[in-house]
């Protein structure tokens, strides 16, 4: 299953234009989808109520010099030219940078990290502009690894930048299909419309993620076409205008209107901020999409095509604008006044498809953070299904959709009106802006390595303007802006409740794990009837013998002749390469047969499905066998214990290792690929399934790797047991109160409802047992 390294396997040609061009413009119906429908709604928010369009234009041009100068300095200079160049191993977003830290400084939260992690291939790959690591940041990195609550701090910061984009996943379709269809205002009578508006955007809202469970690959080719065609309208209807209606618009793209325009207007003016914010809704999309494309294709993409398109839309509409001062009020100031009446039709049926296109690169792009923060332990598990075999980032998630959804359908029915959606798509926007202008100016240091007075310019010239943006989308807190506060603080306690939660257990089960000198006085057999086949116990230690063991042994009085400790753990890397997928390691002495296999993956890493994945444990111990030569050693500090492991990777990446073929019992060896290059360790005749390991001619295998080899072909075919625990988690007695709550009801609520490991959802239900034990924390 090569779905896992689909993207990273195949890195862009950066001396290949016709690679480049191409994912420039795949990247339009992604990326831009929605940055590119913000006309719709920008001047028609902006002029809500707090400002008026006066004859002297004076509100016009100096809304339009915003719009410019915001659309210049933060999507193209601070997210073209500097933040897209921190990216993680080619993966962006605010969990990217946060990763990215995590790796230069120890400040993160994953409790089962391992020394083994550090020499993955892709751990130091961070595209730094900078060898020169020197001194530079040392008294910052320091700091931040000796106060625990600045690295709670750096989380909760991260946390909240994930929930801003999980609300904006909310928000953006609602306020896109709206203010698309609001275009039916000026074909038809008022009563009518205010009866036909709700019900057709609700429509579509149900129909945009009824479809999600398709992938956007079944209609991916159509994307670009409809972005492409919509900015080329808005384009084409700008530069009428501006012709048509008044040629020295141009003149308004001086920060002096703006000046003027703050002047006249003072306080209202600062109010109606937040409408000009809506013109880069959409700009973290470049940076958080940097994983599918490419910092080229993405440059070039908003550079030539995006930038232009959009200023010229807004010069156009302002040039109209300037000439039409009385505008019947039930019309306000939309996008659709400026288009001409003999096009409207088709502009509006191309302004709904470019607003679903939006939509679409929002929902879908909320999907994969919900899926790095499941996999770093910041959210429950979820069911994810991958609606693409090649790429990876088409995920489906059935009932983050159906929330996604209900909230979508609320806000609308609920507002009813594009100045408070466009209040809380505002504050929501800023806020991710925010967090990662903060983020970013630790990257700076930590990881660049420049001088700390760079990092401290960054963010006081981007984080001011942002920082102005945010103040007056607060302001208008109580007219709509409490929804992105309201469902992200909602989220927050839910992904702060299950880390907390998750960590507590982990720790609960470093601190109660067995000494490996209690396994050692059982014996070889372990004190038990040790049955035929495979055992693969899951625990989240990636040292140790888990309580959980000793309970079923206490109860149970057989187990299997081979035993596996299966840990599946992420690491801060967006991927693991096959080659270096599992840590394979012994529990106690060879006799024992218990072997300890930890899974890797990164947090965009798709996880095999069960077939596969069995296959690979089974041949990764198998080669570990064979090889017989650990490589490296995982030391846990706090207990003392050590074990050595040994790096294998999966069946496709290992051509040179151990293969295994299953086959019925009355498969003929002749129809077999050919061995003459390899060995055969078979299992017994009789047997209901003959299962054969094909083993390199060199280096030779001693006798006694050989029986161990044959040991676990026989296992194999009597069939492999997932013990699976059922834990119940419990504040320990004299807890706070608040840690009562937390644990005996929000996490193990939590715990109840969430999926449970992603290999064991496939797996028959004749080959699960599950072990109870409750967990006081």
């Amino acid at each position: 299953m090569d779905l896992e390294r689909a993207i990273n396997n195949n890195p862009i040609k950066r001396d290949s234009w016709k690679t480049v061009l191409t994912l420039a413009y795949q990247s339009l119906g992604v990326v831009y989808g929605d940055l590119s429908t913000s006309p719709l709604y920008v001047y028609k928010s902006t002029f809500a109520e707090d400002i008026q369009h006066s004859e002297t234009n004076e509100e016009i041009y100096g809304v339009l010099s915003f719009v410019f100068w915001t659309l210049t300095l933060i999507p193209l200079v601070k997210y073209v030219f500097i933040v897209l160049r921190a990216d993680d191993n080619g993966e962006g977003g605010t969990f990217a940078l946060y990763s990215l830290l995590c790796r230069h400084a120890r400040v993160g939260f994953i409790p089962n990290c391992q020394l083994a992690d550090e020499e993955l291939s892709d751990y130091t790959k961070d595209g730094s502009w900078s060898n020169d690591k020197g001194v530079k940041g040392s008294r910052l990195k320091s700091t931040l690894e000796k106060f625990r609550v600045l690295q709670r701090v750096l989380l909760v910061l991260a946390l909240i930048g994930t929930c801003m984009v999980i609300g904006d996943g909310v928000l953006t379709p609602a306020i896109s299909v709206y203010s698309a269809v609001s275009g039916l205002e000026l074909s038809m009578s008022r009563e009518l419309h205010q009866y036909i508006q709700l019900p057709v955007t609700c429509a579509i809202l149900v129909f945009l993620f009824a479809l999600q469970h398709y992938g956007t690959h079944k209609v991916g080719f159509l994307f670009a076409p409809i972005v492409v065609t919509w900015l080329v309208c808005i384009s084409a209807i700008g530069l009428y205008n501006i012709v048509q209606w008044n040629p020295h618009v141009y003149q308004a793209l001086s920060p002096y209107y703006m000046y003027k325009f703050l002047k006249k207007t003072q306080t209202k003016g600062w109010m109606s901020l937040g409408g000009m914010l809506l013109c880069i809704t959409g700009s973290e999309a470049m940076f958080a999409d940097l994983g599918h494309f490419s910092q080229l294709s993405i440059m070039i993409a908003f550079t030539f095509l995006v930038y232009p398109s959009l200023i010229l839309a807004y010069m156009g509409q302002a040039a109209y604008l300037s000439k039409h001062h009385i505008i019947e009020s039930d019309y306000r100031i939309g996008f659709y006044v400026s288009v001409p009446v003999a096009i409207r039709w088709p502009v509006l049926g191309i302004a709904i498809l470019a607003a679903v296109v939006g939509s679409q690169a929002i929902i879908t792009g909320t999907f994969s953070i919900i899926k790095q923060c499941s996999s770093l332990g910041c959210f429950p598990k979820v069911k994810i299904v991958h609606t693409s075999s090649k790429i990876h980032g088409q995920i489906y998630i059935p009932e983050i959709n159906w929330v996604l959804m209900l909230l979508c359908l609320a806000v609308t029915v609920g507002f009813r009106n594009t100045k408070h959606m466009g209040n809380a798509a505002g504050l929501a926007v800023i806020t991710v802006m925010l967090v990662t202008t903060c983020l970013m100016s630790l990257v700076i240091v930590l990881c660049w390595h420049k001088n700390v007075l760079l990092a401290i310019c960054f963010i006081l010239f981007f984080g001011s303007i942002e920082a102005l943006y945010f103040s007056a989308s607060l302001i208008k807190f109580l007219e709509g802006a409490w929804v992105p506060v309201a469902l992200s603080f909602i989220f927050l306690i839910l992904m702060y409740i299950w880390h907390y939660g998750t960590l507590k257990k982990y720790e609960f089960d470093v601190q109660n794990k067995v000494s490996i000198n209690w396994l050692l006085a059982l014996g070889p057999s372990l004190g038990l009837a040790r049955v035929r086949g495979i055992g693969v116990l899951h625990t989240e230690l990636v040292s140790g013998i888990p309580a959980i063991f000793s309970h079923f042994v206490t109860n149970l009085p057989a187990f299997h002749q081979v035993l596996v400790f299966l840990c599946i753990k992420s690491v801060p890397v967006p991927y693991v390469r096959p080659d270096e997928r599992f840590l394979i390691g012994r529990v106690g002495p060879k006799e024992y047969r218990i072997y300890r296999c930890i899974a890797r993956y990164g947090y965009r890493d798709v996880h095999m499905d069960d077939i596969e994945f069995e296959k690979d444990i089974i041949c990764s111990i198998a080669e570990f066998i064979r090889s017989g030569k650990p490589e490296c050693n995982t030391e846990i500090e706090e207990t003392g214990d050590s074990e050595r492991m040994t790096v294998v990777g999966t069946i496709s990446s290992n051509l040179e290792g151990i293969k295994m073929c299953e086959e019925d019992a009355d498969f003929s060896l002749s129809d077999t690929v050919g061995t003459s290059e390899l060995r055969e360790i078979q299992s017994p005749e009789g047997l209901r399934k003959r299962v054969r390991f094909l083993v390199p001619e060199s280096p030779c295998i001693d006798m006694e790797a050989q029986e161990e080899l044959q040991e676990l072909v026989e296992a194999r075919e009597a069939g492999m047991a997932f013990i699976l625990g059922q834990s119940y988690v419990r504040a320990k007695t004299g807890s706070s109160c608040m840690k009562r709550i937390v644990i005996n009801y929000g996490y193990e609520f939590l715990r109840r409802n969430s999926r449970g490991p992603t290999y064991a959802l496939n797996i028959p239900r004749a080959s699960t047992l599950e072990v109870g034990m409750v967990y006081y924390v």
